[in-house]
């Protein structure tokens, strides 16, 4: 099995509501790609409870069955989708860890 860990961090542009706004759309939008992308057994997208000593505004946690599945899950069209559309626009920088467990 294979980890895929994100750090985000939002536009500095954006206002608090509308970085809140921006992170609960991220969340739902990757979070419902479980049971849609192959091999994707389980993902959290963590919004909440961020610590004054944090460097990143959210964390994406997902476990997948395999490097294989991890590259299927990348070109998936519903992962390009939410990527494109509620990612992206949004995010000044993006920390990737990927790791098999």
């Amino acid at each position: 099995m294979v980890k895929h860990i994100i750090l985000w961090t939002l536009n500095p542009e954006l206002t608090e509501t509308e970085k809140n706004e921006v992170k609960k759309n991220i969340k739902s939008g990757l979070e419902s790609l479980v049971g849609v992308v192959s091999g994707l057994i389980e993902l959290t997208v963590h919004i909440d409870g961020r610590l004054a000593s944090s460097n990143a505004d959210l964390m994406l946690d997902s476990t997948l069955e395999s490097a294989e599945a991890l590259k299927g899950y990348a070109s998936h069209p519903a992962h390009v989708a939410v990527a494109n559309g509620k990612v992206r626009p949004f995010t000044v920088q993006r920390s990737c860890l990927d790791f098999e467990i």
